[in-house]
């Protein structure tokens, strides 16, 4: 580690950390007895702590960001620049980073048209949800509310994106929820019998997974239901790829019955499954996109929500109604150093061939991940896309019985006494807290994904000794 702090400083950082900050996602009171971890430095895919202890990071900064590795100084250089010529301005108005950004994302998503800049996941599907309504009001009497969201998937933590999370224990004393978001079934092929499809499998149970959606949309009336939002692959409610036959089968479904569909990347968009995104291997055409933490590898604030020409035609009006437009700001969105950041992202994934990598190195750790479980009679199931992978850990194979999260939680642990950082699903899905999660940078090398299967062999021998 090549630090700038002396240990005093450190120590004082370390002390000043556990007096006045609130960390996200952590439950505090063991801080008063231990240490919280202070990050100090990264470089590639290393980060170092206060100590001075090295740790690959399978994680990408432990939430699926830092999609081209730590220390780019040609990103930090672009932030500055644009900074030092105008920081911000309300996105009332243009900027040239802004501008640039827009054409140069629509290239990469054929069919798309339109960037509304914001500054996080949740706002940015909290845009999307806001633009249903209003299109219910402007189109449709005030009818078509509703919006449909899927069992485990996630989009976020403001009120109105936890009313679309399908993710239970998330949720737990945040309520009461707002009106008209309704739960879908998830896809997963693996608990299929949670969705009383055991007898189904391959493209015959996606396209039944997929019709459970028509169902839901049948009994709540199809002139209600406004939009459906899923995730192409789920992220945090356990990595799950959908089944062959699903998404051609939910296109059809909105189509049908005049339903947007929204696809929320992200997390798997700019390049986490080895393609721009997520939605792309599939061949289907939404009606908004959502992303966040890939747009800027975590160097600035950005999150974009994107929609077509059509959607965009539908809030222009000549009318002498002063209120038919989307009234809508997003202070942070007229940042500048998001989309300088973006841009330099971007062409660091093009020239280095980094969505190349991704998809070589993801079969290379699903394989090895497979081979482990020849050895790990734990390991129930390997899925994902791309870099973006996950090993769900069982009691029991054969009926599938999840271990004990704490058991999960303690690999993770584990792992990194052994200095590499992986995830698992946490305070997620009650009872089923049980799958590691593997999202290591785009610039992954093979010596890495070596050193993460290792890891993960020898924490797994230990643990379940």
């Amino acid at each position: 580690m090549q630090g700038a702090f002396s240990e005093n400083d450190l120590s004082h950082v370390v002390e000043a950390d556990k007096a006045h900050l609130w960390h996200h996602l952590l439950q505090h009171k063991p801080l008063e007895t231990t240490d919280p971890r202070v990050i100090v430095e990264g470089k590639g895919m290393r980060v170092w702590d206060q100590n001075g202890k090295e740790f690959l990071d399978a994680v990408s900064g432990g939430v699926w960001t830092v999609n081209v590795g730590y220390g780019r100084e040609s990103i930090a250089k672009a932030v500055y620049d644009q900074m030092m010529k105008v920081c911000y301005f309300a996105n009332s108005a243009g900027s040239i980073p802004g501008s640039l950004y827009a054409e140069k994302l629509i290239s990469k998503m054929p069919g798309m048209s339109r960037v509304y800049y914001v500054n996080s996941g949740s706002e940015a599907n909290e845009k999307a949800f806001k633009m249903v309504r209003q299109i219910a009001h402007k189109k449709y009497g005030g009818k078509k509310t509703k919006i449909l969201y899927r069992d485990r998937d996630y989009h976020g933590s403001t009120l109105a994106a936890m009313s679309a999370g399908g993710q239970d224990e998330r949720n737990v004393q945040y309520g009461p929820f707002a009106p008209d978001f309704v739960k879908v079934p998830h896809c997963m092929e693996y608990r299929k019998h949670e969705l009383g499809l055991e007898h189904l499998s391959g493209e015959e149970f996606g396209i039944a997974a997929a019709n459970q959606i028509e169902e839901v949309i049948l009994r709540e009336g199809p002139e209600t239901v406004g939009a459906l939002c899923l995730e192409p692959v789920t992220a945090g409610g356990g990595v799950i790829e959908p089944p062959v036959g699903y998404w051609p089968r939910v296109q059809e479904i909105c189509k049908k019955y005049d339903v947007l569909l929204h696809i929320d990347e992200v997390v798997c968009g700019i390049g986490r499954t080895g393609t721009w995104f997520g939605y792309q291997h599939y061949g289907i055409k939404p009606d908004f996109v959502t992303m966040a933490k890939g747009v800027a590898s975590g160097y600035a604030a950005i999150a974009c929500m994107v929609t077509t020409e059509e959607v965009f035609e539908m809030f222009k009006d000549d009318s002498s109604d002063p209120l038919n437009y989307f009234r809508d700001i997003s202070t942070f969105g007229g940042c500048t150093a998001g989309p300088a950041a973006a841009l330099e992202n971007m062409r660091i994934i093009e020239d280095e061939d980094l969505l190349d990598n991704c998809a070589k190195m993801g079969d290379l750790m699903r394989a090895k991940l497979e081979g482990l479980m020849e050895k790990h009679s734990v390991i129930g199931d390997v899925r994902g896309k791309g870099l973006f992978l996950g090993a769900e850990l069982v009691a029991d194979r054969d009926s599938k019985t999840p271990v004990d999260e704490k058991l999960a939680q303690q690999v993770v642990g584990e792992m990194g006494a052994q200095g590499v950082l992986i995830g698992v699903t946490n305070r997620s899905i009650p009872g089923k807290n049980n799958t590691l999660c593997f999202s290591p940078a785009l610039i992954i090398t093979e010596d890495d994904v070596n050193k993460i299967i290792d890891t993960l062999d020898a924490a797994l021998s230990k643990v379940f000794a």
